[in-house]
C-alpha cells in the first residue's frame, strides 16, 4: 500500500500524539507521534497508512514520502516543508477554525464582527465546494476559478484592509497572521481540480485513533506502537474501500498464510482492499 501511495498525485497527511512506554533513552511521559498518510479523495486506490515515530520532526514525513511528487494537503506545520518537490495545499478548515476560536464567547451578533466576516468568507467557499463534488476534475477547476476565485480575491482584500487595526496578539490577530503567512499555500488548491480545499480527509482518517486513545491510553512499547499503526492502516484502508473491516481481516488471515509472497511479492496485489476478489468477498 505504501508503494501505491507514493505513485499517487494527491496526498493528505496529519499527525497526533501518542504515549509509548519503554522507548530507549526516553521517559514514559515523553510525547511520541502517530502519523497518517492518505491518498486523495478522487483516488482509484484509497489508502490510509499510519506510521509511529518517536517525534514530530519533518525528517519523518520526508523519509516516508521519499519519491512522492505531487500535491500534499496538510496543516501549516513547518516540518512538512522538508519534503522536496511537492506542492503544499493548506487547509481552509484550519483557517476557519481560527476565526471561530476568535469569536468572543458572549457575542450576540457575530455577523457584525471582523471575526464573523472571516467565517462567512470561509463558509462561502465550502458552500461552493459542495456543488462541485460530482464534477470532473477539469470542470471543478474551471468552476473554482469562476466562482471561488472572486470570493478569495475579496477575502484577501479584506484581510489587507483590516490587518493594521487588529491587535497582533489577539486570537483574531493570530487568524489574520496565519492567513497572510500562508496565502500562497492556501491558494494552491486552485491549481488542480483533484486537489481539496481542506485536509479533512486526513483528519477524519486519524480520528478513530484519537478516539481509541482515550480508552487504551498508551502503547506498551515501540513495537506495540508500530503494530498498532499496521492494524489501523489495514482497517482504515478497508473502510475507505467500502469493505467490512472484520470480513477483510478474516479474509487475509485465512488466505495469506498459504501465499508464497516472499518469493512472489506481486501476489499481494490480490489481497489489497481494492482487488476484485477482496471486493467480492468482504463487503
Amino acid at each position: 500500500m505504501h508503494e501505491h501511495l507514493l505513485r499517487e498525485g494527491y496526498l493528505h497527511a496529519d499527525e497526533t500524539t501518542v504515549q509509548v512506554m519503554n522507548e530507549k533513552g526516553r521517559s514514559n511521559t515523553t510525547k511520541s507521534y502517530m502519523w497518517v498518510y492518505s491518498s486523495g479523495q478522487h483516488s482509484k486506490y484509497p489508502v490510509r497508512i499510519f506510521e509511529y515515530q518517536p517525534g514530530r520532526s519533518g525528517k519523518y514525513p520526508q523519509k516516508f514520502l521519499k519519491g512522492f511528487r505531487g500535491f500534499l494537503h496538510t496543516d501549516a506545520y513547518s516540518g512538512y516543508r522538508k519534503i522536496p518537490e511537492i506542492i503544499r495545499c493548506l487547509c481552509w478548515s484550519h483557517l476557519r477554525r481560527k476565526f471561530v476560536d476568535a469569536l468572543p464567547k458572549d457575542i450576540h451578533s457575530p455577523d457584525a464582527t471582523y471575526t464573523g466576516q472571516g467565517i462567512r468568507y470561509c463558509n462561502k467557499l465550502f458552500e461552493i465546494e459542495k456543488t462541485l463534488e460530482d464534477q470532473t476534475s477539469e470542470k471543478r477547476k474551471q468552476e473554482r476559478l469562476k466562482q471561488e476565485k472572486p470570493v478569495l480575491d475579496a477575502f484577501w482584500s479584506w484581510v489587507d484592509s483590516i490587518k493594521d487595526g487588529i491587535l497582533p496578539k489577539s486570537k483574531l490577530g493570530e487568524a489574520i497572521r496565519y492567513a497572510r503567512n500562508n496565502k500562497e499555500d492556501l491558494m494552491n488548491y486552485l491549481r488542480d481540480g483533484n486537489c481539496s480545499i481542506s485536509n479533512n480527509l486526513a483528519e477524519n482518517s486519524i480520528r478513530p485513533f484519537t478516539v481509541g486513545r482515550k480508552n487504551w491510553l498508551f502503547s506498551g512499547s515501540p513495537k506495540g506502537a508500530a503494530a498498532s499503526a499496521a492494524v489501523y492502516s489495514i482497517i482504515e484502508s478497508a473502510k475507505a474501500n467500502g469493505l467490512n473491516p472484520y470480513k477483510y481481516l478474516k479474509y487475509i488471515f485465512n488466505e495469506l498464510p498459504g501465499v508464497q509472497f516472499e518469493r512472489e511479492p506481486e501476489f499481494l496485489e490480490d489481497y489489497l482492499p481494492w482487488s476484485s476478489e477482496v471486493q467480492a468477498a468482504c463487503k
